[in-house]
């Protein structure tokens, strides 16, 4: 397979309908848009993924942020559930500067679509997969000395010094660094001449909830900064925020970069944030049909373990898809699902392959008409963040718990 090179980080992206042809999981634009998936597509259950919006999401964000800034689009966990290889080419079509995730398996699927973006990865790289890191040009977040001189050791293998991004633990209790040892750390980093170092970071624990806390671990992350003797960040990726953790950005300081996951996938941050008015638009939607519709008595149970009794005769649809497909159990007696528009309560028990909602108040539903658990439907709309309320879930959660037997379809709509 073909791959897209980027030339330099400033670089533009090869034409879309080039990348197209060699990328078979990207839509075919030819002047119009894939059409709705519910008209004309043969699934028990999926979801529409919608690039166009995700390219306008991108260019909204950046537009709101400082110039000097650069976009790392986090994609971990396939993309959030979104599909990591349409959703990656996508990005790099759009203009994302570099890119973060989570391992090395998902750092080589975005190196087989294109070389030339930065890749980090987020989390612990284990030993065994240290040549992984060579042989998809992929940097690794340093949080030890003893990372140090494995990574080292590539370096020194590859005979060219090893790009590194060092991580700083500010109080997130995870990987990095403690901050207060945080210079030592850099000095060992630099001072090695097998490793070059690319970008220092840190991870805010509670930036969506406790603004006292985040800016502790801001002040501390800039603290460590300023006891490292020599540094130079203008030649450094130094980036702290995420889309909820963005307050402000002065003009001045060290920070050069944000870490962009859901807020590109259409889920907003908290109010007061920096990118809290950007209109980011849903990319996703989820989406089943009904199996069945039927009359039940008044007293009759609904699903496992009867814990829904009908109260009056009721007229009830079956969908076709339950925990299964990703659609939490949390959800049952509580949640709701759009049907022609119209919201219809689930009845009992989320089963694995299907629920039931109350149709009484609908006219003339039919097998196989739509049910959207998320996105909009004839008016109607149910977002992500209210779908995963009804189960105490957040939407990081909903997305990558979509099981892989749901059907991904892409919408090609370029419009911008």
């Amino acid at each position: 397979m073909c791959r897209i090179v980027r030339r330099s980080l400033g670089g533009a992206c090869p034409p879309y309908d080039t990348l197209a042809a060699v990328h078979p999981f990207l839509p075919r634009r030819s002047g119009s848009i894939i059409p709705s998936v519910a008209t004309n597509i043969n699934a028990r259950c999926w979801v529409e993924i919608d690039l166009g919006r995700l390219e306008r999401n991108l260019k909204r964000i950046r537009a709101a942020l400082p110039a000097h800034i650069r976009y790392v689009a986090v994609v971990k966990a396939d993309a959030y559930g979104h599909g990591l290889a349409p959703t990656a080419a996508r990005l790099m079509r759009a203009g994302a500067d570099a890119f973060a995730v989570a391992n090395l398996r998902e750092a080589a699927e975005i190196r087989e679509i294109g070389s030339g973006w930065p890749i980090l990865v987020l989390s612990a790289v284990l030993p065994q997969e240290d040549q992984m890191l060579l042989d998809y040009s992929a940097m690794p977040a340093v949080s030890c000395l003893d990372e140090v001189e494995r990574f080292a050791a590539l370096g020194r293998a590859s005979g060219r010094p090893f790009a590194v991004h060092m991580k700083i633990d500010t109080g997130m209790g995870r990987l990095g660094v403690w901050h207060e040892n945080a210079p030592a750390m850099y000095d060992a980093i630099v001072g090695n001449p097998h490793l070059r170092l690319d970008g220092i970071f840190t991870h805010f624990s509670s930036a969506d909830s406790c603004a006292e806390y985040t800016n502790t671990q801001r002040e501390r992350f800039l603290a460590a900064l300023a006891n490292m003797r020599g540094l130079d960040t203008a030649n450094l990726l130094i980036h702290a925020d995420n889309s909820a953790g963005i307050e402000s950005l002065p003009e001045g300081g060290p920070f050069n970069g944000v870490r962009v996951g859901l807020l590109q996938f259409g889920v907003l941050p908290y109010k007061g944030s920096l990118l809290s008015n950007v209109h980011a638009e849903p990319v996703l939607s989820l989406h089943s049909r009904i199996g069945l519709v039927k009359t039940l008595p008044k007293g009759a149970f609904v699903s496992y373990n009867r814990t829904c009794k009908l109260e009056r005769d009721t007229r009830v649809a079956l969908i076709c898809a339950g925990y299964g497909d990703g659609i939490p159990t949390g959800m049952s007696n509580r949640g709701q699902v759009l049907v022609r528009g119209k919201r219809c309560q689930i009845l009992g028990r989320v089963t694995m392959d299907q629920i039931v909602v109350n149709a009484s108040e609908l006219e003339d539903v039919r097998v196989g008409d739509i049910a959207t658990f998320i996105g909009e439907q004839d008016g109607g709309s149910i977002s992500v963040e209210e779908f995963s309320a009804w189960s105490g879930q957040i939407p990081w959660e909903s997305y990558t718990s979509i099981t892989k037997r749901v059907q991904r379809v892409y919408r090609a709509d370029t419009a911008m």
